[in-house]
């Protein structure tokens, strides 16, 4: 059986790329963040041997390492690395309004430096695996040549920071046999927790729905990308959920 481990997949798009490996016949590790929300438990009692989860908070090595060392134990490999884990932080938007730069750092910590936290983490694991495959959910919100937006975003300049690491660990890693996948989810519907213990989150903002595509339907999307192999495994591209590519 091969194994996947998965940042980020209490809800949304990681809950769903969960259920589309345990679909395919993987072994899941899912990493779990909130730990209020139930619906990891109710998947686990749908695949109770082939879904493990696995608390992890990729802004913390500690946690990450904590993360690596239950999959260790449990499998002793990884075939393939999904970093899909995403913090938000502030944005500066009209002239005269007050930012709160402080929180520009929460972002960096989870999509860019928690990238890497995983990679370093479970590396060791990936080593003996036919397959050593990482993969990356990025954004066309961190693609600096066709950026739209007025308001200087902290996801945004993560996001870019995010594409840079990665393709500083492709200049390093594909050389040894591993293989790189980034992928641009598009404007997905997010479910949202509205207050700390919530069970049930909502994908409703005000009452409307916001995005463009479900989770499911991205996550299927990306579970093919990610499982396929490519000709050109020796080219790191930023491909979307109809895919179409990317500069980056």
């Amino acid at each position: 059986m091969k194994n996947v481990v998965i940042s980020g997949a209490d809800r949304n798009i990681g809950l769903e790329l969960a259920k589309q490996f345990l679909n395919r016949g993987w072994r899941v590790f899912a990493g779990r963040f909130l730990m209020e929300l139930p619906l990891l438990d109710e998947l686990k009692e749908k695949y109770p041997e082939a879904l493990s989860i696995v608390p992890m908070d990729v802004s913390k090595e500690e946690s990450v390492l904590a993360a690596a060392e239950q999959v260790a134990k449990e499998a002793g490999r990884v075939d393939m690395l999904i970093h899909n884990a995403a913090g938000f932080g502030d944005h500066s938007g009209q002239k005269g309004e007050r930012t709160d730069y402080s929180t520009f750092a929460v972002p960096y910590n989870i999509n860019a430096l928690g990238a890497m936290r995983l990679v370093n983490g479970f590396l060791p694991l990936m080593k003996d695996s036919d397959i050593k495959r990482l993969c990356f959910v990025s954004s066309e919100a961190g693609v600096v040549s066709v950026a739209h937006r007025t308001e200087v975003s902290s996801y945004c300049m993560s996001k870019t920071a995010l594409n840079m690491a990665l393709r500083l660990m492709f200049n390093q890693l594909q050389p040894m046999g591993y293989t790189f996948r980034l992928y641009h989810p598009g404007w997905v519907r997010s479910a949202r927790v509205e207050k700390p213990g919530d069970p049930v989150p909502t994908f409703e903002v005000d009452g409307k729905l916001m995005g463009k595509f479900w989770p499911w339907e991205t996550a299927a999307s990306a579970a093919e990308q990610f499982i396929e192999d490519r000709d050109w495994e020796d080219r790191l591209v930023l491909i979307d959920n109809e895919g179409a590519a990317w500069p980056f």
